[in-house]
C-alpha cells in the first residue's frame, strides 16, 4: 500500500490522504514510521493546511512513544511551508499543547523567534497562550513559551491590545498574569529551565506591574533558599534589583528585541556565510524535495571569537549567543560606539535560554556594574561559582556570589610585580567621552589581567550618576571593583578610575573581546552610551 502511494501524484494525494492517514495510525511501528516519511514528501504549499490538520488531530490521541516523531514531523512541515506567521504560530501552540514534552528545544526556540519578528500578533499570541495554560499546565515547553511571552507582553494581555477580527476580548488582571508565572515556578515538576525564565519574568513583570512588587518579591525571595545554586543565585540577583536598584530596573527589563530568522536558521543548520539576513517576512516557499539555501549569516553574536566568525556547530543552544546581546552588527574597530535610549540592553540576555551546567566555569558574566561606591560584578551573570583565580576579602558568611548589588565588599586590589607590560589602549572615545585601558597581569595567574579603567569627559558639562557596565563572552570571567566616583568633571578636569579584573580561560588561544555600556546624566537628562572592545593587546 504504501510503495503504491509513493507512486501518486499530487492531485492523487488529496484523494488517498485518509488512505495514507490511516498508514501512519498502523499499529506496526515501522509502517508508521515509513507512512509518516511518506506524508512528509508529498506535502506541498497547496496541501499542507489540511495535512497538518489532520496530523495534529491525530497527535491528540496517538501513542506516547510515537508523538516524539509525529510531532517533529509537523513541526518541521509547518516551518518548511507556513504560508502566514499567524499560522505557524497557531499550529506550533497546537503541537506544544498536545506534546509539549516531547518536542526538542530548537522547536520552542525557533517559535520564539517568529513570535519576536510578529509585532502585530504579540497581543494575540500572548492571550492565546494565556488560555492554553488555563486548560494544561503539564506540558512543559508549552509553559516556558506562555511564560516567556507573559514576561515581555503582559501589559497587552491586561489591556487586550492588539486585538484581531478572529478573537474575543478577555479579562485578565495583573495578578492574573503573575500567577500564570507562580503557578509553573511551583510545579513540582518543572525543570531548571522553567524555573530559570520563571524568575526571570517576574523579574520584567515587578516592572511591567509596580502595584505588585512586594508580591512578586516575595515569589523570588523563595528562591533565596533553593537547594539549586542557579536559582539562589538568580534569587539573590533579581531581588536585589527589585529592592535596591529601582532607577535602573525598567532599563535592565526592557522587551526582547527582534531576533533575525535567519541567524537562527543558519545556526541551526551549522553554517556560517557571509552576510546577515534581516528578513522580516515570511519565509519564501520552496518546492517539495529541493534543499533550503543556507541563510546569510555572519556570527556577530557570538563573543567566544576574536574578529573572524567561526562555525557553529549544528544543535547548538542559539540562545546563549543569540539572545545576549543586541541584533546590530558590531564593526571591527576597537572604538565603536552607538547612542541609545535604552534599547537592546544586554541584559535581554535573561529573556530565555538554558542555564548552563553547575561547574567550575562562567558562561557569561553580564552587566558588571558600580554604582555609588557599590560593587556589582558579575551582575545577573550566569557563572554558579566564584572565580577560582582571585582570591577576594569578604564578612565572614558570605560568598563572592554575594557581592553581587548587596554591597558586602569587593575584593582589594591585587598587587602586581615583575609582571610583563602591555600597551595602553584607548578602549572607546566618543564625542563626549573617552575610555582608557591600562593593563597589568596578576603575578598569581597568567589567565587573569587587571585593567585599569581612566573615563574622561570631553564636554564642558559634568556628568553625574556616572554608571560604567561590561559584558564578556563565556570563556571570560569578569569582576568589577567600585569606581573611585560616580561624577565625572567637565572638560577633562579630573576623571573617574575603576579596576576590571578578567580571567580568560583560553589564554594563549583566544583574544580579550568585550562590550560596554556607560549610563549617565548631562544636564538632567540620561544619555547611554555603547561599544564593542576589539583591539586589546595580544597576550592577555
Amino acid at each position: 500500500m504504501l510503495m503504491k502511494a509513493m507512486a501518486l501524484d499530487s492531485q492523487a494525494v488529496q484523494r488517498h490522504r485518509a488512505t495514507i492517514l490511516e498508514c501512519v495510525k498502523d499499529p506496526d511501528a515501522s509502517i508508521r514510521k515509513r507512512a509518516l516519511e511518506l506524508v512528509y514528501l508529498l506535502v506541498n504549499e497547496n496541501n499542507v493546511k489540511q495535512m497538518t490538520k489532520d496530523l495534529v488531530d491525530y497527535l491528540e490521541v496517538s501513542d506516547p512513544e510515537f508523538k516524539g516523531d509525529l510531532s517533529a514531523k509537523i513541526c518541521s512541515i509547518v516551518e518548511k511551508f507556513s504560508p502566514e506567521k499567524i499560522w505557524y504560530i497557531d499550529q506550533m501552540l497546537k503541537v506544544l499543547s498536545e506534546a509539549g514534552n516531547y518536542v526538542k528545544d530548537d522547536v520552542w526556540h525557533a517559535l520564539i523567534v517568529v513570535i519576536t519578528n510578529a509585532p502585530n500578533l504579540h497581543g494575540y499570541t500572548v492571550r492565546s497562550l494565556y488560555k492554553a495554560v488555563q486548560t494544561t499546565t503539564e506540558q512543559e515547553t508549552l509553559l516556558r513559551v506562555a511564560v516567556w511571552c507573559v514576561g515581555e507582553y503582559a501589559d497587552l494581555l491586561i489591556s487586550n491590545a492588539g486585538m484581531l477580527d478572529i478573537e474575543d476580548p478577555i479579562t485578565v488582571t495583573e495578578a492574573d498574569a503573575v500567577n500564570v508565572v507562580e503557578t509553573a515556578i511551583g510545579r513540582d515538576s518543572s525543570d531548571l529551565t522553567t524555573r530559570a525564565m520563571c524568575l526571570i519574568a517576574l523579574l520584567k513583570l515587578s516592572s511591567r506591574f509596580p502595584s505588585l512588587s512586594k508580591r512578586i518579591s516575595d515569589i523570588i525571595h523563595s528562591h533565596k533558599r533553593s537547594l539549586v545554586l542557579e536559582l539562589q543565585q538568580r534569587a539573590i540577583e533579581f531581588n536585589s534589583i527589585i529592592g535596591k536598584h529601582e532607577k535602573i530596573r525598567s532599563a535592565l527589563v526592557e522587551r526582547m528585541p527582534v531576533l533575525d530568522e535567519a541567524t537562527f536558521s543558519g545556526r541551526k543548520a551549522g553554517s556560517v556565510p557571509n552576510a546577515v539576513s534581516t528578513s522580516q517576512g515570511a519565509p519564501p516557499k520552496i518546492p517539495n524535495g529541493v534543499a533550503k539555501p543556507a541563510p546569510p549569516l555572519v556570527d556577530l553574536l557570538d563573543l567566544s571569537s576574536d574578529d573572524v566568525p567561526t562555525t557553529v556547530s549544528a544543535g547548538g543552544d542559539f540562545l546563549h549567543d543569540l539572545l545576549g546581546v543586541d541584533m546590530s552588527p558590531a564593526p571591527s574597530q576597537g572604538t565603536n560606539q552607538t547612542k541609545k535610549s535604552g534599547t537592546d540592553m544586554l541584559l535581554d540576555l535573561l529573556s530565555i535560554g538554558d542555564p548552563p551546567a553547575l561547574s567550575n566555569s562562567s558562561t557569561l558574566d553580564i552587566l558588571s556594574t558600580s554604582r555609588d561606591n557599590q560593587s556589582a560584578g558579575d551582575l545577573l551573570g550566569k557563572s554558579p561559582t566564584p572565580q577560582p583565580s582571585v582570591k577576594a576579602s569578604t564578612p565572614a558568611g558570605s560568598s563572592s556570589m554575594m557581592d553581587l548589588l548587596d554591597g558586602f565588599g569587593a575584593a582589594p586590589s591585587v598587587p602586581v610585580t615583575n609582571a610583563p607590560t602591555y600597551p595602553s589602549i584607548v578602549a572607546f572615545e566618543s564625542s563626549s567621552l573617552k575610555v582608557t585601558f591600562n593593563f597589568s597581569k596578576d603575578p598569581s595567574s597568567q589567565q587573569t589581567t587587571l585593567i585599569e579603567a581612566q573615563f574622561t569627559n570631553k564636554s564642558p558639562n559634568i556628568y553625574s550618576n556616572f554608571v560604567f557596565q561590561a559584558a564578556v563572552p563565556k570563556f571570560l570571567q569578569l569582576h568589577l571593583d567600585p569606581a573611585s566616583s560616580n561624577t565625572l568633571p567637565a572638560s577633562g578636569d579630573g576623571s573617574i578610575t575603576q579596576t576590571l579584573r578578567v580571567s580568560n580561560s583560553q589564554h594563549g588561544k583566544k583574544s580579550l573581546v568585550m562590550r560596554m555600556r556607560i549610563n549617565y546624566k548631562a544636564n538632567n537628562k540620561d544619555v547611554l552610551e555603547e561599544g564593542q572592545i576589539n583591539n586589546f593587546p595580544r597576550g592577555l
